[in-house]
């Protein structure tokens, strides 16, 4: 049987779905992947993304973090696209009852997902590192070529975005766990599983409908029921609700 046409059989066999989603999947929106993309970015940056999303080197450089940040992680005109749209399309016909992303863009609440678990929180919130204060994105983007600061105590205000060397937010780790072990089918897609804790959850999974939609290998393709080496769009496209 055709990959995608088992993929829609076990989708329809199934009223229990999580999705768990990484950065291929907002690349069709044209949010670049910037781990595939280093070369590009060390034309004009002193250092590797991976430094400059740092806690230690946001703490001792905030202003060129902020200049990466605004350039490379803000992606204003980004419109959600097939797989942002066909997940909330799912979760209204009550067969995926969560969405746990990896993502930062908050695209999967624009397309009309409901219940959506951020790991590496999100550009939309950003709060004052001094008084707590929160902000959007658009207080951000107002204060450009610069630091932000608070316009109530003049603190720095940081993204609520999970830098390297921070922790992720323990209840949304819990929650993620809660619905990967009760899930009856799991497709993981556009993620190649290399980060952790993230890539992690999936081992809570306890169900026999692993699926795998990504264009290069994971670690976790020997598991899975099905792996599909394609685009998610591209399967996502293809992915018709019947009844």
């Amino acid at each position: 049987m055709d990959a995608v046409k088992q993929f829609l059989q076990m989708l329809g066999e199934s009223d229990n779905v999580v999705f768990f989603g990484g950065a291929g999947v907002s690349t069709e929106s044209g949010i670049p992947d910037f781990r595939s993309v280093d070369g590009l970015y060390h034309q004009k940056y002193d250092y590797p993304p991976e430094t400059i999303l740092s806690h230690s080197f946001y703490v001792r450089n905030t202003e060129e973090f902020y200049r990466f940040y605004r350039e490379k992680m803000l992606c204003v005109g980004a419109e959600p696209n097939v797989t942002h749209r066909k997940l909330a399309e799912l979760e209204a016909a009550g067969k995926v009852k969560a969405v746990i992303t990896q993502n930062i863009d908050g695209l999967h609440q624009r397309a009309g997902s409901r219940k959506v678990l951020e790991l590496h929180g999100s550009v939309h919130r950003n709060y004052c590192r001094g008084c707590g204060k929160g902000f959007d994105m658009e207080y951000v983007l107002r204060h450009a070529e610069k630091v932000p600061r608070c316009d109530a105590c003049g603190g720095d205000i940081k993204p609520d975005v999970v830098l390297y060397e921070e922790g992720l937010d323990q209840r949304t780790l819990e929650e993620a766990v809660f619905y990967i072990s009760g899930a009856d089918m799991l497709i993981v897609g556009g993620t190649s599983l290399a980060v952790y804790p993230a890539a992690g959850l999936i081992d809570y999974y306890r169900g026999t409908k692993l699926v795998l939609i990504n264009k290069s290998a994971t670690p976790y393709d020997s598991r899975a029921a099905l792996v599909i080496a394609e685009n998610i769009g591209e399967v996502f496209r293809k992915t018709v609700l019947e009844g």
